[in-house]
């Protein structure tokens, strides 16, 4: 798998429960939509291991087959209509893409 990670903080002027409503909801509806889109998790931060990493609401694994597929996905109107829907909110981001290698499985 191919990943695009993307680590996010909500606008000042939202809760955290807002921000996470809004990203497993209306967001996700944009989301679901991506061409070649094979797998989405996403984690609700509501602990932070030490004080450095605080301030985050959530992370999003968006995982496709290949780079290549990513790279159309991004390309894509769908991908235009999600990045509109966020628009200037004001939020943090952090977006990272990379293979995914598991380590583990219980």
């Amino acid at each position: 798998m191919y990943n695009l990670v993307l680590l996010a903080a909500r606008p000042p002027e939202w809760t955290h429960e807002q921000f996470i409503a809004w990203w497993r909801g209306e967001h996700a509806e944009l989301t679901y939509r991506l061409p070649g889109l094979r797998a989405w998790r996403h984690t609700e931060v509501d602990a932070a291991f030490e004080s450095r990493s605080e301030g985050w609401d959530g992370v999003s694994v968006l995982s496709f087959d290949s780079a290549e597929d990513l790279a159309k996905a991004l390309a894509s109107p769908e991908w235009a209509a999600a990045v509109a829907q966020v628009g200037d909110m004001k939020g943090r981001r952090i977006a990272v893409m990379g293979t995914e290698k598991e380590m583990f499985t219980a």
